[in-house]
C-alpha cells in the first residue's frame, strides 16, 4: 500500500513520514528552545519560513541536478523549464537536501537579521530537530523504492522492484538500504548533538552544535555517495558528494579554528 487513501486524496507514506519527521523535529526545537531561555513561539514563528524556502531549496536542487532514475523519465532541467508547471508537481520528480539546507539557511539569516536574534543561537536550537526529522523523513524512501546502493548479498538487504531498478541493473533482486543506513546515522548525530549540548553546556558557543551537525552529516554523506548509483552528475562530477564534502571542509575548518589555543594564534598572525 502507497498510502492512506482519503477518497480522491491519496496520503503517500512518503511524504506523511517527511510531515511527521518535521513537526516532532521542531517539537524538539520548541523544547530546547524553552530549556535555554528562549522563547519556544520563536520556532513557531520560524516553521513556514523554513519549510517554504527549505521546500524550494529542495526542489530548485532537484531541477538543476537531476539524478539518473529522473533522466530516465525525461525529467531534465530543460524539461522543466519547457514546462514551468511541472516545477510546482512536487509529487513529480524529487528534492535534494543539498538545496534544502541553502534555502533554509537563507530564511534563518534573514529572521534572525530581522528580529534581532543571533543566528548563531537558533541555529544551534534547531540542529537536533533538524536531526531527528531526517532519522524519520529518510525511512519514507522505503515505501518508493528510491536511495538504494550497489547490489549486495549481505544480510541487510533490500528488495527493489524491477520498475524501480536502474538500467544497467535489471537483474539485480537486492541492494544496500542507503536510505536505511543515513537514517540510523542521522539518529547517531541526533544523540551526539544532544549529548554535547548537555555535556559542555557551559563551553560552547553559538554556532557550535550547528557546525557538529553539518559536519557529521556532511561526512556521512560524502561516503554514502560511494555506494549510492542513482547519482546526479554535473559536468561528470557527483555534485552530491562535492556539495557535502566542500560542507564538511568548512565545517571542520570553523570547527578548529573556533578552539581558544587556534584562534588566540590565528588573531596574533
Amino acid at each position: 500500500m502507497d498510502g492512506i487513501s482519503l477518497g480522491l486524496l491519496t496520503l503517500r507514506w512518503n511524504g506523511l513520514l517527511i510531515a511527521l519527521g518535521i513537526a516532532i523535529g521542531a517539537l524538539l526545537s520548541a523544547v530546547r528552545a524553552k530549556s535555554r531561555d528562549v522563547d519556544p513561539e520563536i520556532i513557531f514563528d520560524l516553521f513556514l519560513p523554513l519549510a517554504f524556502w527549505g521546500t524550494l531549496g529542495a526542489r530548485l536542487w532537484h531541477i538543476f541536478t537531476p539524478s539518473f532514475s529522473a533522466l530516465e523519465l525525461g525529467l531534465t532541467t530543460r524539461y522543466y523549464f519547457s514546462n514551468p508547471i511541472e516545477i510546482a508537481a512536487f509529487w513529480t520528480g524529487g528534492y535534494g537536501i543539498a538545496g534544502a539546507w541553502l534555502g533554509g539557511i537563507l530564511a534563518l539569516w534573514y529572521f534572525s537579521r530581522k528580529n534581532g536574534y543571533p543566528f548563531g543561537e537558533l541555529a544551534d536550537i534547531l540542529a537536533p530537530g533538524l536531526a531527528l526529522s531526517q532519522t524519520i523523513g529518510r525511512l519514507g524512501n522505503y515505501f518508493n523504492q528510491e536511495l538504494y546502493g550497489l547490489p549486495t548479498t549481505f544480510p541487510l538487504k533490500i528488495f527493489i522492484d524491477p520498475a524501480h531498478r536502474l538500467s544497467g541493473f535489471e537483474t539485480a533482486n537486492f541492494y544496500q538500504p542507503l536510505f536505511a543506513y543515513e537514517s540510523l546515522l542521522n539518529f547517531a548525530n541526533l544523540i551526539l548533538l544532544l549529548w554535547l549540548s548537555r555535556r559542555f553546556a557551559d563551553k560552547l558557543r553559538h554556532g557550535d552544535l550547528f557546525l557538529v551537525y553539518f559536519g557529521f552529516y556532511s561526512l556521512v554523506r560524502v561516503l554514502l555517495e560511494f555506494l549510492r548509483i542513482d547519482l546526479s552528475l554535473v559536468a561528470g562530477v557527483n555534485i552530491n558528494q562535492a556539495f557535502f564534502a566542500l560542507v564538511f571542509l568548512g565545517a571542520a575548518v570553523s570547527m578548529l579554528l573556533r578552539i581558544p589555543a587556534v584562534e588566540k594564534t590565528v588573531k596574533s598572525l
